[in-house]
């Protein structure tokens, strides 16, 4: 916070991300209640991520190229412009899902773009020695927002309906604009290049390929951001099949995910010392997946409440720890393309985790969708530290007898 343009994108971020987890809850619930069906949750996923997998080694090309500034300029205009069309759509009296999905593809297209954008802004805000509890109150803002948001969704959607919550999010964007307007950060000479965008998507991947640390934090970013991260589109139904709760107690699930989150961030930026550890990147991946597990056998609201608040505090350490690892280990050259990786990872393949856990809520219910989602992760864990396991026994000196 004694860094001038950081606190100018941090305050902005407060205020816009509590829109977005506003709007969030809200095309939630209204897909839900439209649809009455986990599968076009799940869809609704894939229309809104997809984008990010097809398209996010290619925006990663596209940040190393031109100012970040500019092109968050760009991303947070048109997200403002997408939440009022949403509004407008609502009030009309005559949205229907596939409104919905086409603005969640176009929210998608965008997010490719301003996902690797902002991740990569960070270190230009700050000095190197403060990248880790940057990225720790960037994360703790996020996970305010996840606990404010979803609240003030239960409240105003069960009285307003979703309308109000789409325009107060497009209203959110407006102090984000502002405050980029106000950063002023040294000017970084992007050199011009003639490489097709294809060798430098190459010549990144290479880049993490070669880099066991690297290597690592991507792999296992890859396995909890298809399988953990995707838990919203089973909570609806976890919600009121199991739970027995309506529009509040889903708000106060997503809330109480959100605190968790909240407190694990603070934890994070506090603890600044030093390199992130690898121990604790691997084993808080494998602890969440298998606390994943242990929400199939829950049915009992406040146990379930509980149970989001720590699954929110682990998941969290696990994303600081991984964003931490990647930006200080990342040269300033490939930064926008191994961001760009992060961001596929984290977001890119929701379609296929959407896809999944919603098609498995669909068949074998809410808490099977947990189970079946948690052992995967899980075991991609296991196997990423056993080959780690199985590399340092390689380069261990050989026993003479």
């Amino acid at each position: 916070m004694t860094h001038r343009n950081f606190r100018y994108f941090w305050f902005g971020q407060c205020i816009s991300l509590i829109g977005t987890w506003m709007q969030v809850t809200a095309q939630l619930w209204l897909v839900y209640t439209m649809t009455k069906s986990a599968f076009l949750l799940g869809l609704l996923g894939v229309a809104q991520f997809g984008p990010v997998m097809c398209l996010s080694l290619f925006a990663g090309v596209v940040v190393d190229r031109y100012p970040k500034k500019k092109l968050l300029l760009f991303t947070q205009a048109f997200l403002m412009l997408q939440a009022f069309a949403l509004a407008l759509l609502v009030w009309s009296g005559h949205i229907v899902y596939w409104e919905v999905l086409l603005l969640a593809a176009l929210l998608g297209l965008v997010n490719t773009l301003d996902l690797p954008t902002r991740q990569s802004y960070v270190p230009d805000l700050v000095d190197r020695k403060d990248i880790r509890s940057a990225i720790g109150l960037n994360s703790a803002v996020v996970n305010i927002a996840r606990m404010i948001g979803p609240a003030v969704s239960a409240v105003l959607m069960g009285k307003y309906g979703a309308g109000p919550l789409f325009f107060l999010n497009g209203l959110s964007f407006i102090p984000v604009i502002f405050g980029l307007y106000l950063i002023n950060t040294k000017a970084i000479v992007i050199k011009k290049t003639e490489k097709k965008v294809l060798v430098e998507i190459m010549e990144g991947l290479r880049y993490i390929r070669h880099s066991p640390i690297l290597l690592v934090a991507v792999l296992s970013m890859l396995a909890v951001g298809t399988f953990v991260m995707n838990f919203n589109v089973i909570i609806p139904l976890y919600a009121t099949d199991v739970l027995k709760q309506d529009v509040h107690g889903f708000g106060l699930i997503l809330s109480a995910s959100g605190a968790g989150s909240l407190i694990g961030a603070l934890l994070v930026a506090s603890r600044v010392k030093g390199n992130p550890r690898l121990k604790i990147l691997v084993g808080s991946g494998f602890l969440v997946s298998a606390l994943l597990v242990i929400l199939n056998f829950i049915h009992s609201f406040p146990i379930a409440v509980g149970m989001f608040a720590i699954i929110g505090f682990i998941n969290i350490i696990f994303i600081v720890t991984v964003n931490s690892t990647i930006q200080l280990t990342s040269s300033d050259q490939f930064r926008g393309r191994v961001m760009s990786v992060y961001s596929f990872a984290f977001a890119g393949t929701t379609p296929i985790g959407n896809l999944f856990a919603g098609s498995i809520t669909e068949r074998l219910g809410p808490g099977m969708g947990f189970l079946l989602c948690g052992v995967v992760s899980g075991f991609i864990i296991l196997l990423i530290v056993i080959n780690i396991l199985l590399k340092r026994q390689d380069k261990a000196p050989l026993k003479t007898h």
